[in-house]
């Protein structure tokens, strides 16, 4: 008889997301008029910059000539780009790392998904609280995250690491060892920043303790505060301790797109093994390379007319979390992030649930968020707004939610 992966049958409920659009799809047919604003998932609104669209057109061109097709790419990433990473988002920090230990993908939550596949099920996990679901979600399919506890809103073998304005959103190293860390900076969904010092811990530690950190650094082009790592790799001993995985999603528009990369130095071994020639064995088997076209769009951000346009955009979004911070604070909330960070992650007022309080702001101000609950037991009695809407339409929400506090 088959027998199926029973890991999926323990995940409770639907992903975050999905419930928020179930929910949204319920309210909306049942109120077609309502004009709702959505401040919920972390999708983008601007358009793509034109660099980035000159140069998939440009691909396009090519795909009709024989001379220029592109059939297979290299499952990898092709070396044009891995090198404009390697020049741009490192080298130009003052960061070792060389192509080869760059592995483009169709996204940074597709790498996040699949990286433990090179790792073995005994090891244990340690997540962020709150923590983005896909860490615990894909943990809890390959079996290393044990059962759920719905009294507890919390699975029995990952260790969750509080990560709250009480320690100044800075996880305290954990008091057992563990084999696997997720850490996010800046985090989503609280869109704070780890310094320096904070990362130096996480890297002793985990060298100490041949720990591997799972480090995302989706948002790091967001971060406008000078003396904030954008790498997990400016810390002295990462390169023995630490994968980092990269999105092109919110910093260039390409949610629909789909393109990411993931770092592995060659200095990464465990039990005598490469890590970086594991992931690549991985890759090679189970994906086929990001589109050639959506690579040569990618790679379009990092000439200077594509930076500058990047540039202008990301502010566009950094001046919405403004917006939204001041809003919500103006309102008597406690509010964090925005500052490095698309995210805005607001306390939930009079102690109301985070479900609640995602309902009373969807039916009375017709603002779609994120519940903070959504993201582990150290989330409830917060929401989480993204900073991706329209200009009007932010300062509008603003002004609802305001309007019914």
């Amino acid at each position: 008889m088959t027998k199926i992966n029973e890991n999926f049958a323990k995940l409770p409920g639907s992903y975050l997301f999905a419930e928020i659009a179930r929910r949204t799809e319920t309210y909306q047919q049942a109120h077609p008029d309502a004009k709702l604003i959505k401040l919920g998932i972390g999708d983008v609104t601007q358009p793509l910059i034109p660099a980035v669209v000159e140069a998939m057109h440009e691909a396009v061109d090519e795909q009709t000539s024989s001379d220029t097709f592109k059939g297979y790419g290299p499952y990898e990433g092709y070396d044009f780009l891995r090198e404009a990473i390697a020049k741009n988002d490192f080298r130009a920090r003052g960061v070792d790392i060389s192509p080869d230990e760059i592995f483009v993908s169709d996204g940074a939550k597709s790498d996040c998904g699949n990286i433990g596949d090179i790792f073995s099920r005994d090891n244990k996990v340690a997540v962020c609280d709150p923590v983005y679901p896909v860490y615990v979600d894909s943990n809890a399919i390959e079996g290393r995250a044990g059962e759920y506890d719905p009294s507890a809103e919390a699975w029995t073998n990952l260790v969750y690491m509080p990560t709250t304005a009480e320690n100044d959103f800075c996880p305290a190293l954990p008091d057992t060892d563990v084999d696997l860390i997720y850490l996010c900076s800046p985090n989503n969904p609280t869109g704070t920043a780890l310094n320096v010092e904070q990362l130096q811990r996480w890297v002793d530690y985990a060298n100490d303790h041949d720990a591997i950190i799972m480090f995302d650094a989706a948002y790091e082009r967001f971060i406008t505060e000078d003396n904030l790592p954008h790498s997990i790799y400016e810390i002295p001993g990462a390169k023995t301790c630490a994968i980092e995985f990269r999105s092109f999603s919110k910093t260039a528009g390409f949610t629909g797109m789909r393109c990411g990369y993931t770092v592995i130095p060659r200095e990464l071994e465990r039990q005598g093994q490469s890590l970086n020639s594991l992931w690549m064995r991985r890759q090679s088997t189970k994906f086929n390379g990001a589109s050639y076209i959506i690579q040569k769009g990618a790679a379009a951000i990092y000439t200077p007319e594509g930076a500058r346009q990047i540039r202008e955009v990301i502010d566009f979004y950094l001046n919405n979390a403004r917006i939204i911070k001041e809003g919500l604070e103006s309102a008597g909330l406690h509010v964090y992030g925005a500052v490095n960070s698309p995210y805005i992650w607001c306390k939930t007022p009079n102690g109301m649930g985070s479900w609640d309080f995602f309902n009373k702001l969807l039916k009375e101000a017709n603002v779609i968020t994120t519940p903070g609950a959504g993201f582990g037991p150290a989330g409830e009695g917060y929401i989480r707004l993204t900073a991706f809407g329209g200009a009007d339409a932010t300062r509008e929400a603003v002004e609802r939610i305001k309007k019914i506090l």
